[in-house]
């Protein structure tokens, strides 16, 4: 079986209206270059596919919509009808930092759809694994209210359907988006049933969410495990806590499938992150993913895209993870590798936070 890539050009259509970086236009704030979450990163990302060879060696293919069923599962029908209205009458901003235009609507269940089609390729044994490049993105998304580029719940909708459908009960959800994955949280914050793990920049975006501390609560207490690092956290220490902290949590909860929230901007070039990881780093944490997949839940991995907004550095941190989980021999090296090695921080910073790292894994038990 091949690799799953799925994706639509209509997900790239989507925009956010007249934005400068992540602040509207408006007073003192001059027009000019949009927000960051655009569409070329995502663009570039299959045009290197294309270029190198790799898309010929996967499934590529698109999905229908999240159906309202499906999104009922996560979005009360008061959020839908009010997106759905704002959608049909011009776009608006409904919650910070999550724009849309006419048709948002549409695209974002498009979107969801993807996601929702990866993770059923892989639970029905149609694909190996699975990629879906959706766009918006998802993993801020609150039930109720959308905020950060995220206008629905990609990831937890397609969990839930799945749920639903009888093809799986325990999933792992991974998030090593730069950001902490609050809306995820939030989703599954009471279920046992669904791990939730974000490794994010501390206190990036959002302020108030991603503490260490916050581990669920009710029946799901223990099951939501935030990894907070520092900034100017680099390839070594990425590693480091996917070695100690993830791939524990993992075994001890023994997922069916595993779910990454694959955000790129935790790259050393992203202009909303500031951590130093490489094109390397990306490929290395899909390794450690794929293996224990393959030792916990046979092999049943779904790569979701969230963030990451480096024209020029995005694409080739998505070739290598789909290089990774495609196990191909067709290669897209990094043409920033020589530049982030030599800026990744000393062993005294190595060091500092590889004891950050220790006390997040004593408080674990």
């Amino acid at each position: 079986m091949k690799t799953a890539f799925f994706h639509d050009e209509r997900c790239l259509w989507h925009g956010g209206g007249n934005y400068a970086f992540t602040l509207p236009v408006g007073g003192l704030v001059q027009p000019g270059g949009g927000l960051p979450e655009s569409p070329e990163t995502k663009r570039r990302l299959v045009n290197l596919m294309r270029v190198s060879g790799l898309m010929a060696e996967l499934a590529e293919q698109s999905a229908a919509p999240a159906s309202r069923e499906d999104l009922l599962r996560v979005h009360p029908a008061t959020y839908l009808d009010a997106f759905k209205a704002a959608s049909d009458a011009g776009g608006g901003e409904m919650g910070p930092r999550a724009p849309f235009g006419v048709g948002g609507f549409e695209i974002a269940a498009l979107s969801a759809g993807l996601a929702k089609g990866a993770l059923f390729s892989v639970l029905e044994g149609r694909a190996r694994n699975a990629y879906a490049l959706a766009r918006p993105p998802g993993h801020h998304c609150l039930p109720a209210q959308p905020m950060g580029f995220c206008l629905l719940a990609n990831i937890a909708v397609a969990i839930r359907a799945a749920q639903a459908a009888g093809l799986a009960q325990r999933i792992a959800v991974v998030d090593w988006d730069v950001h902490h994955g609050n809306g995820t949280e939030a989703i599954f914050y009471e279920d046992p049933d669904v791990l939730t793990i974000s490794l994010h920049q501390d206190h990036n975006f959002p302020l108030d969410t991603g503490d260490a501390a916050a581990r669920g609560a009710g029946a799901g207490l223990g099951a939501n495990l935030n990894i907070p690092l520092p900034p100017g956290t680099g390839h070594a220490s990425y590693l480091e806590a996917v070695e100690r902290l993830v791939l524990p949590a993992l075994a001890s909860f023994r997922p069916d499938a595993i779910v990454i929230a694959c955000g790129f901007d935790a790259s050393a070039v992203d202009p909303l992150g500031r951590m130093l990881a490489s094109a390397e780093t990306f490929r290395l944490m899909t390794r450690a993913l794929m293996g224990a997949a393959e030792a916990l839940c046979g092999g049943r991995l779904v790569a979701v895209h969230e963030g990451g907004y480096s024209e020029v550095h995005v694409p080739f941190c998505g070739h290598a993870v789909l290089e990774e989980l495609s196990a191909s021999t067709i290669h897209a090296p990094d043409p920033l590798a020589a530049t982030l090695a030599a800026r990744q921080p000393g062993p005294e910073w190595v060091a500092l936070v590889s004891t950050h790292i220790g006390r997040l894994a004593a408080a674990l038990g």
